[in-house]
């Protein structure tokens, strides 16, 4: 029997008993946009450091701010690589209420009509469901090894969303004490809702304000509408250059970081191509959301955007 099958069986074995302690932080109503609910993710946080230091870890509640960081460390496998574990314990508002089928922090499993069962409450997915199930991985190793089999850092958060404004000054300050080898973000989708995913990468934003002048001062629209440059047409245009039409950005330079082989455009997803199972059809998938109303692009880069 290999090391890794009698942590399955302990997590399979202890299946009860880790749903009860989800369920109890998904009860927490951890709004992190609400100042009204900022003692809720206080006590989610604490909660975390509670259970983690339970576990094995050495865990501590880090003020900021605004709500707290949750950091945690195993350092007890020396020579073995260092994980760096990220997820978030605050969650979306509830609004409007009257859409629930069920009251969203009074956590129960509902059967769907496939036949599948699923947690409903908020937070069950996004994140408080996934960063439980590396915390019930963790607990299994701990309990059946006595360890784990590499260092780990845990840090959750409280503010992911609401714009994580005190993420970037924590890590800053805690450099060090934050490094490692490989981290892994607990904070992506499946597929689809039986199939797993390894998301490799995900797309980036950048935020820039532009101004466009055109004429030195007000002209009125019926003399010169049409024949003087438009701020609005003209701002239009240069936001339609930005991408060709198989979807590919325009901006020189933009792709030279990338390798040869990857510059390509793949608008549909997000992993790397040998990290997507059945790739054609699951791009088809992907795109579906995007349909009503809108357009994917083939994945093949030519021709007009797929409806």
């Amino acid at each position: 029997m290999s090391s890794l099958a009698p942590v399955l069986a302990r997590l399979d074995s202890g299946l009860d008993d880790s749903l009860a302690r989800l369920f109890d932080l998904l009860r927490l109503k951890s709004i992190s946009t609400d100042p009204a609910f900022a003692a809720d993710c206080r006590a989610s946080a604490a909660w975390l450091v509670a259970d983690l230091t339970d576990i094995g870890f050495s865990a501590s509640l880090r003020e900021t701010p605004g709500h707290p960081m949750v950091v945690a460390h195993w350092t007890g496998a020396p020579g073995r690589p260092h994980v760096l574990f990220y997820g978030h314990y605050d969650v979306q508002p509830v609004d409007p209420l009257e859409l629930w089928t069920r009251p969203p922090f009074e956590p129960a499993i509902e059967t769907r009509a496939d036949g599948a069962r699923q947690i409903s409450a908020r937070g069950s997915s996004d994140d408080k469901g996934q960063l439980m199930t590396f915390v019930e991985a963790a607990r299994a190793w701990m309990a059946e090894t006595g360890g784990l089999p590499v260092n780990v850092t845990i840090l959750f958060e409280g503010e992911e969303e609401s714009g994580s404004p005190s993420l970037v000054p924590f890590l800053e300050a805690n450099r060090a004490e934050l490094s490692h080898d490989v981290a892994l973000v607990c904070d992506t989708g499946m597929w689809d809702a039986a199939t797993p995913a390894i998301t490799a990468s995900l797309r980036g934003l950048v935020g820039e304000e532009v101004v466009v002048t055109c004429a030195s001062r007000d002209l009125h629209s019926g003399q010169y509408g049409g024949p003087a440059l438009n701020p609005i047409r003209v701002l239009a245009r240069i936001l339609a250059d930005l991408h060709d039409d198989t979807g590919r950005v325009t901006l020189p330079g933009f792709y030279d970081a990338l390798p040869r082989r990857r510059r390509r455009c793949v608008p549909t997803g997000t992993a790397s191509a040998s990290m997507r199972p059945n790739s054609s059809a699951t791009s088809a998938s992907r795109c579906r959301p995007a349909r009503r109303g809108a357009a994917c692009w083939s994945r093949s880069g030519r021709g007009r955007p797929r409806k």
